[in-house]
């Protein structure tokens, strides 16, 4: 079989939605309450798994309870490689986004209603299989409503990313609400009910879509379906048989998570460098994206445990009174899109501004990763404190200096490996990228085991020497690697 080509887009005139076509109002509300009812639930998911049963919790140990949820944060990168895979080989990106829209309202809806751990453990698998299909596929759709020569391709992304952030600013305020006032499974309710509104609002506009959005790029040939039938099925036996065995435990899932990401990530580089459909130009490339992923790592397994550490930090250190109210645990998480939605065109108008003179990425990198150890530092003057120790401005503050070293790497990277990408491996680079956010997730995860609320100085001061000193390094060895960029900056 062919493969057949995507439609090329034609210009699209319409302009009802903010200059923009009118069928992005569809996929920004899709992904809005994607992101509403996904940092919503997790703002309250670890203190739903280690709370005690009389405070209408779970029980779990804090360590395993943070592992849970490194592992399952994870998981959903992990899963945007099947999701990119489903769209690019067998049904298309469109498709893939409705079904996993579905997958994620199912999932919601199980955290909600289904007891104990049950619901955690269906609830999480689904919607971390659905946050990944979306999540790899929703930027691909918004893709094909333009022309390459529209001018307002930009501006209709920045939409696209202004819906992204405000989901996820009032995700975990309105859950947390009902969290602290009726109870976890009325704020799981909340996002199973935000998520179903995307869907219904996607299920009526989806047909508008130009058809680009469901051309399957590389479609697989029909007698290969067996074969990926097959490794299916025995994926999902495996996985059943090593849950029913306890070789798959919830005190080890952050472990096992990091296992599959490194090899998976060992395997794509090997696939790549080995290719003999790359010349030594795009080889080299491939070699200098590696202390890129590495530094990574490094940052995510810190930036990501605001839903972890800081977590706990929030609910046991945190002064969290506002005006005479107390606000709840999950609404700290609300800090940083605030602060994404006001840096990231201050951040646009300097790397614009600058222009050529702009550091490299390799440079940006390595300033991100000592950014990102530093606001560990700051939690230092605060350490083992009492309870309702820490005012909430010095939160606001540390999570500012957060949103600075996200903003260094996050949008960095993913461009960086577009350019780095061999002709070959355009998405499997970006893929790249994604096993190190869901490495460093996994790690972030695993890392609560080592965190002692009566004894944090080590905690912070060790991984914030450790970043500290990842950054330095990159910076020390940022012409070697920009040689190895072969141009690219």
């Amino acid at each position: 079989m062919s493969a057949a080509q995507p439609t090329r887009p034609a210009r699209n005139e319409d302009t009802r939605f903010f200059g923009q076509p009118w069928s992005l109002v569809h996929i920004f509300g899709v992904e809005m309450w994607e992101r509403f009812s996904f940092y919503g639930m997790q703002g309250i998911l670890l203190i739903y798994l280690y709370y005690s049963t009389t405070q209408g919790g779970l029980g779990i140990p804090e360590a395993v309870a943070g592992g849970i949820v490194g592992a399952y944060g994870g998981s959903v990168y992990l899963s945007t490689i099947l999701g990119a895979w489903l769209a690019d080989r067998l049904f298309g990106s469109e498709r893939v986004l409705f079904v996993s829209a579905m997958v994620i309202v199912a999932g919601h809806i199980a955290l909600a209603l289904l007891p104990g751990l049950l619901g955690v453990g269906v609830g999480l698998v689904l919607v971390a299989l659905g946050s990944g299909g979306l999540k790899a596929n929703a930027t691909s759709v918004v893709g094909t409503l333009y022309a390459p020569d529209d001018p307002r391709r930009d501006a209709g992304f920045s939409l696209f990313y202004l819906g992204i952030n405000l989901g996820a600013f009032l995700g975990p305020i309105l859950t947390g609400i009902l969290q602290s006032t009726l109870g976890f499974h009325y704020g799981f309710g909340l996002a199973a009910i935000g998520m179903t509104l995307g869907l219904v609002q996607y299920s009526f506009g989806r047909k508008a879509l130009p058809e680009s959005a469901r051309a399957v790029p590389n479609p697989l040939p029909s007698a290969r379906y067996p074969l990926v039938i097959g490794i299916a099925i025995a994926a999902i036996v495996l996985v059943a048989v090593l849950v029913l065995t306890g070789v798959i435990r919830d005190d080890n899932l952050a472990v096992i998570v990091i296992g599959l990401t490194v090899i998976a990530s060992i395997a794509y580089f090997a696939v790549i460098l080995s290719s003999r459909r790359i010349d030594s130009t795009e080889r080299s490339r491939v070699w200098g994206f590696l202390p890129l992923f590495v530094t990574s790592v490094a940052f995510w397994s810190l930036y990501q445990q605001q839903f972890t550490v800081l977590t706990v930090y929030s609910d046991k250190r945190l002064d969290r009174m506002l005006f005479g109210i107390e606000i709840p645990v999950s609404t700290v998480q609300s800090i940083n899109p605030v602060f994404i939605i006001i840096l990231s065109g201050v951040f646009a108008a300097i790397w614009t501004r600058l222009g050529s003179r702009q550091p490299s990425t390799p440079t940006k990198f390595g300033i991100s990763a000592i950014v990102m150890g530093f606001a560990f530092l700051l939690f230092l003057p605060f350490a083992n404190g009492g309870a309702n120790s820490t005012p909430l401005l010095a939160i606001v503050g540390i999570l500012f200096v957060f949103t600075v070293a996200e903003l260094l790497l996050s949008p960095v990277g993913l461009s960086v490996a577009t350019k780095l990408a061999p002709d070959a491996f355009r998405t499997q680079m970006v893929a790249l990228f994604f096993l190190s956010i869901a490495l460093g997730t996994a790690i972030s995860g695993w890392l609560v085991q080592f965190y002692d609320p009566k004894n944090e100085v080590p905690y912070f001061s060790t991984l914030g020497a450790i970043a500290i000193l990842v950054g330095i390094g990159l910076l020390l060895s940022v012409k070697p690697v920009l040689r190895l960029m072969k141009g690219v900056r």
